[in-house]
């Protein structure tokens, strides 16, 4: 039977795959094992059962394929929140949180009405609610499975003041809000990086945008005056080269519109303020 110290030693097998290929396999055996990283340390002659040994080999399968560790898992950490994901919904980044972060410092109501357009998992939305419960906060996606998600979420996170609902960025919205905040797809088709990394498995539709990246981006601009109360703000998560150009499409509905960069330095979210 192989041991734990056995299976660890295997890490190296996913050097190609990740820098953190040693992390990785602690953490694909943790998910078999259903313990701790520890654990692992504190008892490296511990025996797989041959039912733990197969799981262990087909996720290590999967991870070697290149299937990303939050699919594989089935979770992952954004904010202070534990999510679950599928491959129905983008994985929640850490640059993601930059929105979050935004929102909460720039709506100063203390009973604000947000919108979260193209939810996915619901990240932002129930980060959001999670830090002001007196919010009220509607998601809204245009895929039924990533909504399912959002909602198991909401529920395991014991939330009431956020709402999901199946629609197309405003279609069939008629409330006004005080923030809209989307992290939208916003990738041009043609771009290489959509042949690398997690976002081969990632959903397309959640990651591609016509018009060069920016056609997800100009329709949520365009509409959401209509949905912004007078002072509400629009918040967007973009691609690093794409501030200029959503700068540009703001200024011409928005007030105070400006473009703040993430932890690496690269352009990441514009936002201004409806008059």
């Amino acid at each position: 039977m192989a041991t734990v110290a056995e299976l660890l030693a295997r890490a190296g097998e996913l050097r190609e795959i990740a820098a953190s290929h040693r992390l990785d396999t602690e953490l694909l055996l943790c998910k078999v094992l259903a313990r701790e990283r520890a654990f692992l340390y504190a008892r490296p002659e511990t025996e797989l059962t041959d039912a733990q040994a197969r799981q262990f080999d087909h996720l290590f399968a999967r991870r070697k394929g290149g299937e990303p560790m939050a699919y594989i898992l089935g979770e992952r950490e954004f904010w202070t929140l534990r999510l679950k994901v599928s491959p129905a919904t983008l994985i929640p980044r850490p640059e993601t949180e930059l929105l979050v972060e935004l929102a909460l410092a720039l709506v100063v109501e203390p009973a604000a009405r947000v919108l979260d357009l193209g939810t996915g998992s619901g990240a932002i939305a129930l980060a959001l609610a999670q830090e002001r419960p007196a919010w009220q906060i509607a998601g809204i996606d245009s895929s039924a499975a990533a909504l399912a998600v959002a909602e198991a979420n909401r529920v395991a996170l014991g939330l009431v003041n956020v709402r999901f609902r199946h629609g197309d960025w405003f279609g069939g919205e008629t409330d006004c809000y005080h923030l809209i905040v989307a992290n939208p797809p916003y990738i041009d088709a043609a771009d290489p990086h959509l042949a690398r990394g997690d976002v081969r498995f990632e959903p397309r539709a959640a990651l591609v945008a016509a018009d060069a990246g920016m056609a997800a981006l100009r329709a949520i601009i365009a509409g959401a005056p209509e949905h912004l109360r007078p002072g509400g703000w629009l918040l967007l998560e973009h691609g690093s080269s794409q501030g200029a150009a959503v700068r540009e499409c703001c200024v011409a509905v928005l007030q105070e519109v400006r473009t703040w960069h993430d932890l690496a330095g690269c352009e990441r979210v514009t936002g201004g303020r409806m008059a």
